[in-house]
């Protein structure tokens, strides 16, 4: 079976969103999702990207689907209305078992939110986190699930400031 990594921003709490949405803006956190999310080796492929229903319908109307990646919304409902190309599964394994099949996949990433990293981590193809790390505390009301004891950080950057937030981006491999 194909692996998968989580791409997440947290804050100190590990809230992830608030109102479903994000708590924060942070210009440089986006640009390394879409970086990492969109990075192929192999021109020919693209990358998957699994979400849960919450997410599919936080993306903003002008992104939605992101482009150039499948995209993937894992829900139990049935009757959900997706444009063409956006596929639906009702969980986890169903997808990954679909994506292990698809030739042209290159890398799967799980986006969010709560319920799919409360999976996600715990999942065996689960091996790579990209997180990045807000300090503070942003009243949120969605949290990352405790990160598994397996995953220990493998590459930590610099605190950095911008849009009056401090933040660093961390990645976790599995051990």
């Amino acid at each position: 079976m194909k692996s998968f990594a989580i791409v997440a921003a947290m804050d100190e709490a590990r809230g992830i969103g608030k109102a479903d949405g994000l708590a924060w803006h942070l210009p440089s956190d986006l640009r390394r999702f879409k970086e990492i999310t969109s990075a192929v080796s192999d021109p020919s492929k693209r990358n998957a990207l699994l979400m849960g229903r919450k997410t599919w319908e936080s993306l903003p109307a002008h992104f939605c689907p992101l482009p150039g990646r499948l995209n993937v919304v894992l829900t139990r409902q049935e009757d959900l209305g997706l444009p063409e190309g956006v596929l639906r599964f009702s969980n986890l394994d169903q997808a990954m078992e679909y994506l292990d099949k698809e030739p042209d996949i290159e890398h799967i990433f799980c986006i969010g939110g709560a319920q799919m990293y409360a999976h996600a981590v715990e999942h065996s193809a689960c091996n790579r986190i990209f997180a990045t790390h807000l300090q503070g505390k942003f009243d949120c009301d969605s949290f990352f699930p405790i990160m598994p004891s397996r995953f220990r950080p493998a590459a930590t950057g610099p605190w950095q400031r911008e849009e009056n937030q401090t933040y660093r981006f961390i990645d976790y491999t599995c051990c």
